[in-house]
This record gives C-alpha cells, sequence and structure tokens, in this order.
C-alpha cells in the first residue's frame, strides 16, 4: 500500500496539533499548571509521534518521544516546571515545525539540529531526576547518521494480540482501516457488519500506537481496544510513571484521554471536529465562481422580467422573486464557507510578544478582543505579516521599558490590543499600544530633511501619514527588531492590494491605535452603479458616505480644471470621473450631476457622476488576470444586462489625485490648498458685502 497519499492529511493535522501545543504551553501557569491542559499538550505530542512513526519520519519520532517523556512525568506530578523547562519546550515546538517543513519539502532535517534539540531534552530529564528513556538516535553530539530506524520502537517492544472494534464506520473506512492495520501487525482475524468492523491483530505496538494511526481515518472514540487474554479495559494501557521511565520504548506510555473518556471541553473540540470536513480550497474556489456565474443569470433574467407585464405574468414573476432570495441565501452560505476566524491570525502572537518582550527587556500584556470575527481565507492569510511588522513596531519603538513607564506614572507592563470587529461590509482590525505615541515634531523634522512636502499647519492625520513614505523613520538606531516607519510603506502597499486602506490616530505619552479597515471578501462587494455618459461603474458602498446634487453656490474653481465643493462647513475636493476615465458625452457642470460624497486612507472627497442607478451586490472578477492593471480600477463585473461595469478603486483615485498636487510642486495636500483657497475667497465676498 503506498501510504504516501496520507501525507498531507498528517502534515496538516500535525500543523494543528503544533500550534495548539503552542498556546497550551503558553496558557499554563508554571506554580500551578492545570491538569487538563498538560494532558492536552501530551496528546498532542503523542499523536504527532504516533503518526510520524507510522510514515517513518524517524527524526520528528525521536524528538516528540523526548517530549512525550517529559510531558509525561510533569502531568503526573514527577517534575516541576519552570521558565528554563518552558522555553526548552517552545524551542522544541519550533524544531519540530522545521522537521515537519523539511518532510513535507522531501527531505531529512539538519541532523545538527535534532541531535542539539535532542540533548537539551535529555538534560532537562537528568536535571529533574530520574533515568529518561533515550532513543535508539542522537545520543551526544551530532553524527553522521543520527537518525535511528522508524521501525525501531515497535519492533522492540512486546508482541500480543489485540481485539480492536471501529465503530460507526462506511465501506471504505473499512477498506482503509484493515490496511493500516496489517501495516502494524499479522491480522489473525476479521469480522464486518453493518458500520463496525472488528479485528484481532498480532502487533507489537499498542493501544495508544493503534489509535494515533486511526485518527487519521477516524475518530478515537469510534475505537475500542482490548487485549487478548487481559481483562476488558478502557484503549489506554495505565502504567505506572517509574516502569515507564526505565522502559527503553515509549510503547507503555499513558495517554488517557486519547482513548479514554475526554475532559468536558477536550470533548466539545472532538465532538466539533467529527462533524468537520476537510475541503481543498481551489474545490471550495470553484463552487464560489459557479455560484458568482449563477448570481449573475439570475440578475439578467430578472432584469429581463422587469419588462413583463405583472398582471399577466404574476406567477413567473413571483417565481423570479423567490429565485433572487434563494441565489442571494446560497451565495451568502457559500461564501461563508471561505470565512475564517481572526483567532487564526491572533493566535500567533502571544509567542511572538513572549520572545520579543524579554528581548527588549520590557514587560508587555497581550489583550486580544474580537477573535471569533470571520474574514475571507484569502484575506486573512495576507494580512499577518502586515500585522506582525506593526506588533514588532509597537513592541520595539510604541511601548516603554519598565523604568521608563514607571517614571511616566505608567503601569510598568505596557499593553498591547489587537482588535478585530465588522463594521458594515467590512473588517475593522486595530493594533493599539499604550506607550509613548507619534512625535508630531519629531515626524515632520525628519520629513523636511527628506525633501517631503509638508508644512507645520498639517492636520495630524496627515502628519501621521507621512511614515509610510518609503524609507521613512525616525529611529535614532536601527535595531534588528524594527524600526516605525522603515518597512511602513510596504505594510500600506500590502493593504491597499487587499482593497483596504490604514489610519492611524495616536496622542503623545499615551499610546498609538493603528486601523486596518479591509473588505470582508474580494469574490463579492455592496455596490453602488453610477453612470458616466454612457459607462456605468461601481463605487464600493464601504466607501460611499453620502451624495447629494451640488448647488452654484457651493462649488468654487480653483485651477481652470480644478474645484472645491463646500459641505456642511468643509471644502472637499471634486473629482470629475468624466476626466478620470475619458469618458464622452457625460455632464459638465457641476451643478448638473450628482456628487457622491466618498473617504479613503481618512480623506474626505467628492466624485461628480451623471445619475446614480442603484444599490445591488456585485460578483468581482479580476481584471489583471483577465486583461491587464487599468489605474483607477480594481475589478470588473458582469451587469443583469449583460454588460461589464468596471469597479473603482476609490483609494487609487484619491492617491493619484494628492500625487498629482504633489508634482505640482505645492507645499500642502491638494484638499487642504483648496479649502484654504475657497476660504480665502468667501473672506474677500463677505468683506466687499
Amino acid at each position: 500500500m503506498d501510504i504516501t497519499q496520507f501525507y498531507q492529511t498528517f502534515f496538516e493535522e500535525a500543523d494543528e496539533l503544533l500550534a495548539e501545543m503552542e498556546q497550551l504551553f503558553l496558557g499554563l501557569d508554571l506554580e500551578a499548571p492545570d491538569g487538563e491542559h498538560l494532558n492536552a499538550v501530551f496528546r498532542a505530542a503523542h499523536s504527532i509521534k504516533g503518526g510520524a512513526a507510522t510514515f517513518g519520519f524517524a527524526a520528528l519520532t525521536d524528538t516528540t518521544h523526548l517530549l512525550e517523556n517529559l510531558l509525561d512525568r510533569a502531568r503526573h506530578g514527577e517534575l516541576k516546571l519552570n521558565t528554563k523547562m518552558m522555553d526548552a519546550f517552545l524551542e522544541t515546538k519550533d524544531v519540530l515545525q522545521k522537521q515537519l517543513s523539511a518532510y513535507r519539502a522531501g527531505a531529512e532535517p539538519e541532523a545538527g539540529m535534532v541531535a542539539e534539540i535532542c540533548a537539551v531534552l535529555q538534560q532537562l530529564a537528568l536535571e529533574a531526576g530520574g533515568t529518561p528513556p533515550a532513543p535508539p538516535v542522537i545520543a551526544a553530539p551530532p553524527a553522521p547518521a543520527p537518525v535511528a530506524q522508524p521501525q525501531a520502537e515497535p519492533v522492540a517492544a512486546t508482541e500480543r494480540t489485540l481485539k480492536v472494534r471501529f465503530s460507526k464506520v462506511s465501506e471504505n473506512d473499512c477498506k482503509l482501516l484493515s490496511e493500516e492495520m496489517a501495516n502494524l501487525g499479522q491480522v489473525t482475524a476479521q469480522t464486518q457488519e453493518e458500520g463496525s468492523l472488528t479485528i484481532w491483530l498480532k502487533t507489537g505496538c499498542d493501544g495508544n500506537d493503534v489509535i494515533a494511526v486511526c485518527c487519521f481515518i477516524i475518530e478515537a472514540e469510534q475505537i475500542d481496544i482490548h487485549e487478548e487474554g487481559a481483562p476488558a479495559a478502557p484503549a489506554q494501557p495505565v502504567a505506572a510513571p517509574q516502569a515507564e521511565a526505565a522502559a527503553p520504548q515509549p510503547a507503555s506510555q499513558s495517554a488517557p484521554a486519547a482513548a479514554g473518556a475526554p475532559a468536558p471541553a477536550a470533548a466539545a473540540v472532538q465532538n466539533k471536529e467529527s462533524s468537520s470536513i476537510r475541503v481543498d480550497v481551489e474545490k471550495v474556489d470553484q463552487i464560489i465562481n459557479l455560484v458568482g456565474e449563477l448570481v449573475i443569470t439570475q440578475s439578467m433574467l430578472t432584469q429581463t422580467a422587469s419588462l413583463l407585464d405583472p398582471v399577466v405574468h404574476e406567477r413567473l414573476l413571483s417565481g423570479m422573486g423567490h429565485l433572487e432570495r434563494n441565489a442571494r441565501d446560497l451565495q451568502e452560505s457559500v461564501m461563508s464557507i471561505r470565512m475564517m476566524p481572526m483567532d487564526y491570525v491572533f493566535s500567533r502572537f502571544p509567542r511572538l510578544i513572549r520572545d520579543l518582550s524579554a528581548k527588549l527587556g520590557k514587560q508587555v500584556q497581550l489583550v486580544t478582543v474580537g477573535k471569533e470575527t470571520e474574514l475571507d481565507k484569502s484575506l486573512i492569510e495576507r494580512i499577518i505579516d502586515p500585522i506582525t511588522h506593526l506588533v514588532r513596531n509597537s513592541l520595539d519603538h510604541g511601548i516603554e521599558g519598565p523604568e521608563r513607564r514607571a517614571y511616566a506614572g505608567k503601569d510598568p507592563v505596557g499593553r498591547l490590543t489587537l482588535s478585530a470587529q465588522h463594521q458594515g461590509g467590512s473588517i475593522v482590525i486595530e493594533v493599539k499600544d499604550d506607550g509613548g505615541g507619534l512625535v508630531r515634531e519629531k515626524i515632520l523634522a525628519k520629513a523636511l530633511q527628506q525633501g517631503m512636502p509638508v508644512s507645520e499647519s498639517m492636520p495630524d492625520e496627515d502628519v501621521w501619514q507621512l511614515i509610510f513614505a518609503p524609507g521613512f523613520s525616525t529611529a535614532e538606531a536601527v535595531t534588528d527588531v524594527s524600526g516605525r516607519g522603515v518597512g511602513m510603506d510596504v505594510v500600506k502597499r500590502n493593504i491597499h492590494e487587499m482593497g483596504g486602506h490604514v489610519e492611524i490616530a495616536s496622542v503623545q505619552g499615551k499610546g498609538t491605535t493603528i486601523r486596518i479597515v479591509l473588505p470582508l471578501t474580494l469574490a463579492i462587494l455592496n455596490g453602488m452603479s453610477v453612470k458616466v455618459g454612457e459607462e456605468v461603474y461601481i463605487l464600493p458602498l464601504n466607501y460611499v458616505i453620502e451624495s447629494l446634487q451640488p448647488l452654484d453656490k457651493d462649488v468654487h474653481s480653483i485651477t481652470a480644471d480644478e474645484h472645491v465643493m463646500h459641505v456642511r462647513g468643509e471644502y472637499l475636493a471634486l473629482l470629475e470621473l468624466h476626466k478620470l476615465f475619458d469618458v464622452a458625452g457625460a455632464v459638465r457642470v457641476p451643478t448638473q450631476g450628482i456628487a457622491v460624497i466618498v473617504q479613503a486612507e481618512g480623506t474626505r472627497f467628492a466624485l461628480l457622476v451623471d445619475q446614480l442607478v442603484g444599490q445591488h451586490q456585485v460578483v468581482v472578477k479580476n481584471l489583471e488576470t483577465n486583461y491587464r492593471k487599468v489605474p483607477g480600477i480594481s475589478g470588473a463585473t458582469i451587469l443583469g444586462d449583460g454588460n461589464v461595469a468596471l469597479i473603482i478603486d476609490v483609494a487609487a483615485v484619491q492617491r493619484a489625485n494628492r500625487d498629482k498636487a504633489a508634482q505640482r510642486g505645492q507645499a500642502r495636500p491638494a484638499l487642504v490648498a483648496a479649502a484654504a483657497a475657497a476660504a480665502s475667497r468667501a473672506l474677500e465676498v463677505a468683506m466687499a458685502a
């Protein structure tokens, strides 16, 4: 049997177990560790070891075996956990991750790395007292061939006959389980009934090893194991820890929760997992694309049906209404499959903050809010790096050291908050620290030094945005951790590519909050369709604030081709879409069109269009993949009449306008200059009157 077909499943399971292991380690109270937490981390190590042994991943098997022994002694109260031991456990987790990556790439892990971490674990066991069982490899310094034969453990074990009963299994499961049992030993007998399979297995493995292997096919609670000739007992053999420590093989390791009755919390997790199914992302994407096409077809039918007589075609129109509702529900249900909780992102930061704060000599408390908030998988994986950069900046240059905080009257322990929440059709992610905050004067001085167009009268919001300029940094010394501003342009660019924007709020001495606003998904959006000439464009609704018809007294000319509009005491730049996209036959006089007030990257401005068509959900098609990148356009969609409409990239339009102003050598951004000019003209009129 070719067991390589199960490699991917093992790698995915092991990744999840390692992530769970790290979280459990970080959550342990070293003074009074929770017994269930210790049991859970032991089970994770045991499961990885069992799977690794099955596939012949010897280095992974040996390392987890040593870790498992220490964890087993800890959960039985035989050794006292301390900071040094926890550092070693976390380092072991990192090594296991590297080993897993090597096997995933079809290579063997680096021998020296394996030998080094195994030596650390063995030394810990010796310091804790007792004689740790050494694996058949890596006894001391690195050797040319430090990896033992994968089958060393099972062969050394005593052979016994196990009666293994699998319940609630399908025909396909029975076939796979039979093949797995044959790989573990000699199948002496086998019976199969509807929904169950019983196998008598002569093997050197114990019940826990059997469970570890079979859990890649079915759940642990579906397995019941008894040793022939021995009294009926739960799947796990309960051996004395002392006897276990003296044995050279891990076959008698106890794993109560792996096969016995799990604790209530663990049982809830198992029940949740048993009701889930692994599906390749490409299959989900294919379904989403098909549902998108279905929605487009439904929209076309609805538009055609709207021309029919409602009395004559009452039943048809009623059916079209039901179809529209069902298509919308189907679309939302399918989209929810791709949604993942933000905990997937937040869960990797406790370890980062623990290690980095220790390196910097700081004390930092992490607070997470809204971990259950969901975001599209394609976005959630791309947002990890930008948030990581922001967190490292906050730790290095935002939060002060304990002495400095105490001198300023603050709690010596800094506070870093990661939060996520839904706002309309967007998700808002915040990275907030209670550190020293941004220093306005320092940023302006650095900007002037680099020749950037700034002025003392710039509002704080514009000053904070300067740190996103390429190569901008106010750090007095470059560190190996971060520099506030170094790389921030990459953060902003990545977020823009995801259709989002970044906002900054900071108070000197109080802290800094960086807000990332992203669309919930890139596959579908709520949009407002607007008409310019004979062209129809889509404005994402999450940018739109309001729409109104400009009055002649509110529109002011700045140059021959630039205007601003006065809206409730504020002067907004008025950008005419027909000029941006060179559309013929459009309304040229602002008072004859509609001004749509939008906000992007903390800046409000107005877009002039001919008319508003309506609001609806649109299926986003990637324009760059199917055609080429177009400035000011983020994608395209197909309308109900079959025509293609372009989706406007509001943030890109705002940036283009700002860059245009900078190229003209203005000392201030276009919006500020326009507001000043309009205010001056209004003052002149008032004085003349």
